[in-house]
């Protein structure tokens, strides 16, 4: 564990102390995905408070945690999560945006990472999970995304269509190993793949995975730094030829 893991870690821990000594609820910021890789290395020293993982959704990569619970703190309390819905002022003029675009005009405004959620994007609108802090700002400043101007407002309920899609996929590998897997599925070579696992680009279940040669189980999460998701569904047959047919629901 590195300097900044360690004292991400002493950041935890410190919650986790005072929600379990003043019995009251305390989140983190959205967390990235080595940050939640910390949290789960040393998730067994908080066994004493309840930890809730909680994005927007049950799909968002990108998650707050929560510490304590009903039992200690004698209430409930939701995540200070809002969803910010960002749509063009006139739709048949914009622009097609993609995830960095809209990152980066939120970025300009000069807002911490740690108050952005998951950003999912249905056709010209997109859905932005941040903190309730933020939200506020984000509807009143936020009125360009590269060229395209836009409006903001604050979804009153999480909308369906806020939910990430997933696409299912069949392919063909000749082991279910993570590495071969993943090879397949961004059409990558084996050694691309391994490469990968090498610069600490590979979690599973939220979890940093370096084991290459492991193999993936159904229901397993699969996220690639710079390539995408995937739920790796499982095996579905065998060719003659002795090769495995997978399936896999990629993250739209």
């Amino acid at each position: 564990m590195d300097a900044d893991e360690a004292l991400f870690q002493k950041r935890l821990a410190e919650l986790a102390n005072k929600a379990y000594t003043e019995g009251r609820y305390l989140f983190t910021g959205f967390l990235s995905l080595a940050e939640l890789n910390v949290f789960y290395q040393t998730e067994r020293e908080f066994s004493y408070v309840t930890v809730t993982a909680f994005g927007g959704t049950e799909d968002c990569e990108r998650v707050m945690l929560r510490f304590g619970d009903e039992a200690l703190c004698g209430y409930e309390e939701p995540f200070p999560i809002a969803c910010v819905e960002i749509a063009p002022l006139v739709e048949k003029f914009s622009e097609e945006l993609n995830h960095r675009d809209y990152l980066g005009a939120l970025m300009n405004l000069g807002i911490e990472r740690a108050t952005l959620g998951d950003i999912v994007i249905i056709g010209k609108h997109a859905f932005l999970f941040c903190t309730e802090k933020m939200s506020s700002y984000i509807v009143a400043q936020l009125d360009k995304v590269r060229h395209t101007s836009v409006r903001c407002e604050i979804a009153k309920e999480i909308p369906e269509s806020t939910v990430t899609r997933q696409e299912r996929t069949t392919f063909q590998v000749n082991a279910a190993r993570a590495d071969s897997v993943i090879a397949k599925l961004y059409h990558l070579s084996r050694s691309e793949s391994v490469e990968l696992f090498r610069a600490k680009k590979v979690f599973v279940n939220g979890r940093l995975n370096e084991n290459n040669s492991g193999q993936l189980k159904p229901g397993d999460k699969v996220s690639v730094r710079g390539y995408g998701r995937f739920t790796f569904v499982g095996i579905s047959g065998e060719t003659r030829k002795g090769k495995l047919n997978v399936e896999a629901d990629v993250y739209c």
